[in-house]
């Protein structure tokens, strides 16, 4: 079975521009770890490159890479880049959270 990841075109100009910015790959790395106000928080890195049991998904020349521990909460999901009056971040539409707090950055299943 497919487990999709979508990266969008305003997070992939964000993480391109970073990359290139630091002479790096334009590749992300989504990843999940225990904590946050709702269980779970997500946590981004910049990578130097992928891992042969990442699953990625490719926007614009930018790779999106996730583990498969990570893959299991955030299948089908959506990586955004927002700007706001309030700041500028990535944010992730998981189809899978069943719960979430006011700062977008942590989920519960």
């Amino acid at each position: 079975m497919a487990q999709t990841l979508t990266l969008t075109e305003a997070a992939a100009r964000r993480v391109g521009a970073i990359a290139q910015r630091q002479g790096r790959p334009a590749i992300l790395r989504l990843s999940v770890e225990g904590g946050g106000c709702s269980g779970f928080q997500y946590k981004f890195d910049l990578a130097d490159a992928t891992e042969a049991e990442d699953v990625t998904s490719q926007t614009d020349g930018v790779t999106l890479a996730v583990d498969p521990v990570s893959l299991d909460l955030v299948a089908g999901s959506t990586v955004d880049y927002v700007e706001s009056l309030g700041g500028a971040a990535f944010k992730v539409d998981n189809p899978n959270a069943a719960a979430g707090c006011g700062c977008g950055s942590s989920f519960g299943i």
